[in-house]
């Protein structure tokens, strides 16, 4: 089993949700896999703090007609001794081959738990297909994937944010180069407007490079850039912005 141990050594307070950003192809790696990360944020003096975070995500790949993977994540972190961070977040992918090469259908359930936010809970059900737009000899892979899904939200505060079930229209981009054979640069964007409201849109972007610094270390950055048009009453800006910074480990 090849599993990938990461470690972070910067990194904002949000839930790093999903491990690595890179499209999951059929064949690419038979059999079972494991990465997992995590990381630990101490401070003591004037402030004491701490913060633990681990992921890991488990993938069967059937190499000829299906990929199935699963990804649990959570982020608890006390200051002072009180509680203030507590976030989890899970995701199941099933990805089929509907023909040979060019087309996928793909299904996935996914749930978010935030005690300390807004959106105290997100939950996810949906599906659509992933055309293959090109694949060069060279490593660069570009997929469009088309779809839809429900959305359940529940707000910390339902007064002001009374609960919401949205059907939501799901479209992304998705685009992975591999250089140096084991370096690979990615960038996803999702756009994701509620049907019966396309002025209520998702708009999600994803960009990471993997650099090999030293064989089976890489060094890792990513960046994250959503925008919400929608967001919470108590939230007054309509954008979020995240960077990590991580060290790889392959053995």
């Amino acid at each position: 089993m090849k599993i990938l141990f990461i470690v972070l050594f910067l990194a904002g307070q949000q839930l790093f949700a999903i491990i690595s950003i890179v499209p999951v192809k059929i064949g690419e790696n038979p059999g079972i896999s494991t990465k997992m990360q995590a990381g630990l944020d101490t401070k003591r003096g004037y402030t004491d703090r701490d913060f633990y975070k681990a992921s890991v995500r488990i993938t069967y790949d059937e190499n000829y007609n299906y990929v199935l993977w699963g990804e649990i994540s959570g982020v608890y972190g006390k200051s002072n001794g009180q509680e203030t961070t507590n976030k989890s977040f899970a995701h199941l992918r099933f990805i089929h081959a509907l023909t040979k090469k060019n087309i996928r259908d793909e299904y996935f359930i996914q749930a978010q738990e935030n005690k300390f936010k807004a959106i105290k809970t997100r939950r996810l059900v949906g599906g659509g297909l992933r055309f293959t737009l090109f694949e060069t000899f060279k490593g660069a892979k570009g997929y469009l994937g088309v779809g839809g899904f429900y959305e359940y939200l529940s707000y910390t505060n339902p007064v002001l944010d009374p609960n919401e079930n949205n059907i939501r229209i799901n479209t992304y981009f998705s685009y992975k180069a591999t250089f140096n054979k084991d370096s690979h640069l990615a960038y996803t964007m999702y756009y994701q407007p509620r049907i019966n409201n396309f002025r209520d849109q998702l708009i999600l972007n994803k960009f990471e490079l993997q650099l090999q610094v030293y064989p089976k270390l890489y060094l890792k950055f990513s960046v994250y850039y959503n925008l919400d048009s929608s967001p919470p009453s108590s939230i007054y800006k309509n954008y979020g912005f995240r960077q990590t910074t991580t060290f790889v480990y392959d053995f």
